[in-house]
């Protein structure tokens, strides 16, 4: 049988051929003219590759040479970069629009079947005094139990029978109420938003029962010796501070919070000006905007601006020991000041974090991790774990490692940490800077797999820097970084700097704060 496919033949060097089926892959065909070829018959490959292609000398040489495989090979990977930086560059616009009362509606339309729409607001536990400290995540908990026009029951069975899921958390500097949904349903979920948001009926029965949910939850925290270990590390670091309180609050503020503690909260901090509807997926821009006028346009945009304007919190180096023999492991977080969201050291910082990384035992690797911490750690058995981390808030941050080990290794594992630190104020080598900005951009784009990440990412960085950072500029500030950008940032961070310290477990072995201290800096001879 004798098959033909109809192909373009093009003067230029970018001609594509059609396949059996007769699809053509050709951007330029203006410049093409039609003709037969009868290639499934041809025993010769030169032959048919040149009845195929008809192209250019340069490559029917490619066709007939020897290095067809390595040029081949460098040709893809020019090609992926090309399509990598291509990629960054088309990703959809975010789009912004001011509401006259200061609310801001930004959205990326990737024309997703589904989409991600939520509210962002400027106030978290930070804004909390000692009084109140933990009014935030009560009120965050208080959203779904009715509104004016919605019992909870109904509330619940209008969120079902949409197929969305709708959710709320609450950080120390954030509160969020997100929907995910499909996207003709982004009206109704932003009309369930605004009246969780302005309408919550905060009834006394609601509050009394939900006071025993948060204890509770508070009982699983404390299960949590990752979550109790940043909780006193923050606690020491910023001692006497708003960033020094947890985000759920003392036993005794959850039973003594009264309704109007919540009302207050809402009327001095939910206002306009602090909030941003974020979207994601199949979204329309111009309808997000009408829906904002027409749900969230009557929020106030006055604030009393002595109390909201959160006070400025001092890093004090420091410790807290919690030691108990009886546990199987010590958790350990120490961790020096570090920038804001919007400090130039701030990558730089992220890439000195990145070259620490991260290790697990469970996960496997050895002798051939690419971070020194993590080989080491791998072939002497110092640790069961750690994570390295960059935490920022508006105008400080927290830089360090969290570790998990037996009792008897926490002055080895510090030794070596402090000693790793030490090596990046000092001498990062070229290699392992440009091996961290890669895996940092890789992450920054995994990361951003699926509406909700992508809606996440827009709400937040509205109200860290007052934009969406497009990816193509985070790539570039994140490649920009050099070795001597990361020694400076580190030396100007880290080295001779007082950490925090916390410690819960058989923390025995772990060297008292001035050996920490000592540890903090090189004597140069």
């Amino acid at each position: 049988m004798r098959t033909t496919a109809v192909c373009f033949v093009f003067e230029a060097d970018d001609a594509r051929c059609a396949d059996p089926s007769g699809d053509i892959y050709s951007k330029n065909t203006h410049k093409g003219k039609f003709c037969n070829a009868g290639f499934l018959h041809e025993r010769n490959p030169v032959k048919m590759a040149s009845k195929i292609l008809r192209v250019s000398p340069m490559l029917l040489k490619l066709a007939n040479g020897s290095s067809l495989v390595k040029n081949s090979t460098r040709l893809r990977a020019t090609s992926a970069a090309l399509n990598y930086e291509q990629t960054l560059v088309n990703v959809p616009p975010t789009k912004l629009t001011v509401l006259d009362n200061g609310l801001r509606v930004a959205s990326e339309d990737s024309g997703a079947p589904t989409a991600t729409v939520g509210i962002w607001i400027d106030a978290g536990s930070r804004n909390e005094t000692e009084a109140n400290n933990g009014v935030a995540h009560f009120l965050e908990h208080m959203a779904f139990k009715g509104t004016g026009k919605r019992s909870q029951t109904d509330l619940e069975l209008e969120i079902e029978n949409m197929g969305a899921h709708l959710n709320a958390y609450t950080s120390r500097e954030q509160t969020v109420f997100y929907a995910k949904c499909l996207s003709e349903d982004v009206g109704k979920s932003i009309e369930i938003l605004s009246d969780i948001l302005q309408n919550s009926k905060l009834g006394e029965p609601e509050i009394e029962r939900e006071r025993g949910v948060i204890l509770r939850e508070m009982q699983e925290v404390e299960t949590n010796l990752q979550e109790v270990v940043f909780d006193h590390l923050h606690s020491t670091a910023y001692q006497g501070t708003p960033l020094g309180r947890t985000i759920l609050g003392p036993t005794k503020n959850i039973k003594s919070l009264s309704r109007n503690d919540l009302v207050t909260y809402i009327k001095n901090h939910y206002s306009g000006s602090r909030m941003v509807l974020a979207a994601a997926g199949g979204v329309k821009h111009e309808d997000l905007v009408q829906l904002a006028e027409k749900h969230l346009g009557s929020l106030s945009n006055s604030l009393d601006t002595k109390v909201t304007a959160p006070a400025k919190c001092r890093f004090t180096g420091s410790e807290i020991r919690v030691r108990d023999d009886d546990m199987p492991f010590a958790h350990i977080a120490i961790a020096v000041e570090g920038c804001g969201w919007t400090d130039a050291d701030n990558f730089p910082l992220m890439v000195a974090n990145t070259i620490i990384g991260s290790w697990d035992r469970s996960q496997g690797g050895g002798a051939n991790l690419a971070s020194n911490l993590a080989s080491f750690s791998a072939q002497s058995n110092l640790c069961h774990s750690f994570q390295s981390f960059n935490t920022c808030y508006k105008d400080t941050g927290l830089w360090g490692i969290y570790f998990v080990c037996e009792p008897m290794q926490c002055d080895s594992m510090l030794y070596n940490i402090q000693s790793e630190w030490m090596r990046l104020c000092t001498a990062p080598t070229p290699t392992e800077v440009e091996r961290a900005k890669n895996l940092l951009k890789t992450s920054m784009l995994l990361q951003l797999d699926g509406t909700t990440p992508v809606c996440e990412d827009v709400g937040r960085q509205m109200l860290c820097y007052g934009r969406r950072l497009p990816l193509h500029e985070l790539e570039a500030r994140i490649e920009a970084v050099t070795p001597e950008d990361v020694r400076d940032a580190c030396s100007k961070y880290i080295y001779d700097r007082c950490p925090a310290v916390a410690a819960v477990g058989p923390v025995e072995n772990l060297p008292e704060y001035n050996r920490i201290r000592s540890g903090m800096y090189w004597l140069r001879v």
